[in-house]
C-alpha cells in the first residue's frame, strides 16, 4: 500500500477535475480556513445554549413534551419501513454514515439537555444527545463528574449507551453502560417505559449495544462522583513487548489505587503505560494544563517520555485529563493537518482545533471518501487481557499502525449481548487502531476479516461504530443474541426497527 496519509495521495479513477485534486492534496487548507472556524462557532452556540437552558431550569419542564412529540411520531408510523432517528449520519462521531438512513422511516429526536442533578442520590439525568463535553462542563462546575472518563467531547450519552463506551477507568467501573442506572425509552407501540436492574430488568440489560433497535432512548440516569481538581498521572516507559504487557497487566489488576489506566504503543516493542488518580493537591511545578491550545498534542507529549528514557509524574486539571484526546482526535489530526503540532501553528491557531468530525464528513467529497475507505483503518477490538500480547502481534502483522491505544475494562456477567469468557467477570483490553496502515498488503475487507476472526477465536468483541465485515452468523457468534431476540419479539420490534446487524455491518455503511 502506498504510504499516503488520509488526505494526500493520488485521486481515484472515479474522481475528476481540480476540485477533487484540491480536496485530496490540500484538504488542510479547507480545514484551516473553513472547517476550524465553523467548528468554533458551532461550539459557542452549543455550549452557550446548554448553559442557559440549565441555569433557567427549563429542560426538566420541557422533557415530557419532547418525549410526547417522539411518541406521536411513532404512533403515526405507517408500518411500511422500519424506524430510525432522523439525525443525519454526518452528525455522528463515527467516520462512517449509515446507508439505512436512506430507507428507514425517520423520527425526529430533539433531546439535548441535562435534566437533573441529584447530589443526594449521586445521579444525573440526561437526554441522549447530551455530549460528554457538555456533561462534564456542567458537572465539574458543581463539583461533580462521571466515574468513567469520556475522552472525546462530542461523544453522546445515547451513542455510548446504544453503541458502547470504553474509557480509561473502565477496569474499575466497567463500560459506560455500567455507570447507567436506568433508561427511559419510547417503544414500538409509542408507549414510554423506564427500565433498571429493579424494573423491567430484561429490557435494561438488552439496551446496551442494541443501536436503537429496541426503542428510542429518551433519557438516561447516570452515576456521578465528587470531582477533584487534578488527576495525578504517572508515566511508565516500556522498551519491550513483554515489559509493556507485564506492566499494563499488573497495573490493571492492582486492587488498590489506579483509578485510571491507559497505554499508548509507539511500536511493537515500545510504549508508555499511564496510571492516574484524582487529587485535590499538586506538587509545585508539576501542573500540566494539557488542554490549553498551545500545548503539544497529548499523544506527542506521552511519546516524549520514551525519548527521555525515564518516567515522570504530573498533575493534569480534571477536565483536561478527561478530554485529553479531543484536540488531536486521538492522533487522526496528524493526517488532517500534518503540521498541526508545530509550535507556531499551536500558538496561532491551536485554539481552533479540532475540526468537528461531523463537518469533516459533510465536506469530504467522493474522491476523499474513496481514498479514505481504501487506505484507512479505524477499529477498536476488545480482547481478554490474557490474550493481549498475541493480539498486539496480530495488529502489528496485519496493519502496523502506531500509536495504538490500550484501554483496560471489565465485562460483568449479565444476560446482555456481551458475555464474558466463562460467563464470569473478566478483564479485557480495548486495542484502538486508527490511521493509515504501514503494511504493503493491506486490503480493507480481507485484513479486517482476519482481525475479526482472531477476535472471535479469543472470545473478544468488535466495537461496531466502524466497519464490520462479519457475516450474520459470525456476528451472532461474537455477540449473544438470546435476550435481545426475546425482547425484540416481546416488544414487537420485528417490523418497527432493523435488527442490529443490519445497522452495523459494512453493507449498511456508506
Amino acid at each position: 500500500m502506498p504510504s499516503t496519509s488520509l488526505f494526500s495521495g493520488t485521486p481515484s479513477k472515479s474522481s475528476s477535475g481540480w476540485l477533487e485534486y484540491v480536496l485530496i492534496h490540500y484538504r488542510w487548507v479547507i480545514v484551516i480556513f473553513f472547517l476550524l472556524p465553523a467548528s468554533f462557532l458551532y461550539d459557542i452556540y452549543y455550549y452557550t445554549r446548554s448553559w442557559v437552558v440549565f441555569k433557567l431550569s427549563s429542560a426538566p419542564q420541557h422533557h415530557d413534551k419532547k418525549v410526547a412529540t417522539v411518541q406521536k411520531q411513532v404512533q403515526a408510523w405507517n408500518g411500511e419501513t422500519p424506524m430510525c432517528t432522523a439525525r443525519p449520519g454526518w452528525q455522528t462521531i463515527s467516520f462512517r454514515e449509515g446507508a439505512y438512513k436512506k430507507t428507514c422511516h425517520k423520527v425526529a429526536i430533539n433531546l439535548v439537555d441535562v435534566l437533573q442533578i441529584d447530589t443526594e442520590k449521586k445521579t444525573v439525568w440526561c437526554e441522549p444527545l447530551v455530549t460528554m463535553g457538555q456533561l462534564t462542563h456542567t458537572l465539574v462546575e458543581l463539583g461533580w463528574t462521571i466515574p468513567v472518563v469520556p475522552e472525546m467531547d462530542d461523544l453522546t450519552v445515547g451513542g455510548l449507551v446504544m453503541g458502547t463506551g470504553i474509557e480509561t477507568s473502565s477496569h474499575k467501573q466497567g463500560l459506560f453502560q455500567h455507570i447507567c442506572l436506568s433508561y427511559e425509552l419510547v417503544l414500538a407501540d409509542g408507549s414510554v417505559v423506564t427500565c433498571s436492574k429493579d424494573e423491567n430488568q430484561d429490557l435494561f440489560y438488552s439496551v446496551p449495544w442494541s443501536y436503537g433497535t429496541l426503542g428510542f432512548l429518551t433519557a438516561v440516569e447516570i452515576k456521578i462522583i465528587p470531582a477533584a481538581r487534578f488527576v495525578k498521572v504517572e508515566y511508565k516507559p516500556c522498551y519491550s513487548l513483554d515489559n509493556l504487557v507485564d506492566t499494563f497487566t499488573a497495573e490493571t489488576r492492582r486492587t488498590e489505587g489506579n483509578q485510571f489506566v491507559e497505554g499508548l504503543m509507539y511500536s511493537l516493542h515500545s510504549g508508555v503505560v499511564m496510571t492516574a488518580n484524582m487529587s485535590n493537591t499538586a506538587e509545585p511545578g508539576k501542573i500540566n494544563e494539557i488542554g490549553r491550545w498551545f500545548k503539544p498534542w497529548f499523544f506527542k507529549h506521552v511519546g516524549a517520555y520514551l525519548d527521555k528514557g525515564e518516567g515522570g509524574v504530573e498533575y493534569i486539571p480534571l477536565r483536561d485529563y478527561y478530554h485529553r484526546h479531543t484536540r488531536s482526535i486521538f492522533w487522526e489530526i496528524q493526517d488532517i493537518i500534518p503540521f498541526g503540532n508545530n509550535v507556531v501553528f499551536r500558538y496561532l491557531l491551536g485554539w481552533l482545533v479540532p475540526p468537528k468530525v461531523s463537518l469533516l464528513k459533510l465536506t469530504q467529497g467522493q474522491a476523499v471518501k474513496e481514498l479514505y475507505e481504501k487506505n484507512h483503518f479505524i477499529q477498536d477490538m476488545l480482547v481478554p487481557l490474557a490474550d493481549m500480547k498475541e493480539a498486539l502481534e496480530v495488529f502489528h502483522k496485519e496493519v502496523k499502525i502506531y500509536p495504538l491505544w490500550l484501554c483496560p475494562f471489565k465485562v460483568e456477567a449479565n444476560p446482555g449481548m456481551l458475555r464474558p469468557v466463562g460467563d464470569k467477570e473478566t478483564l479485557y483490553v480495548d486495542i484502538g487502531s486508527y490511521g493509515t496502515p504501514g503494511v504493503d498488503n493491506f486490503h480493507p475487507e480481507r485484513t479486517t476479516r482476519r482481525v475479526e476472526a482472531f477476535v472471535r477465536k479469543v472470545k473478544g468483541f468488535q466495537m461496531m461504530y466502524a466497519d464490520s465485515y462479519m457475516t450474520r452468523d459470525e456476528y451472532r457468534e461474537m455477540f449473544d443474541h438470546t435476550l435481545y431476540d426475546r425482547m425484540r419479539k416481546e416488544l414487537q420490534c420485528e417490523k418497527a426497527f432493523p435488527v442490529v446487524y443490519d445497522k452495523v455491518n459494512r453493507k449498511a455503511r456508506i
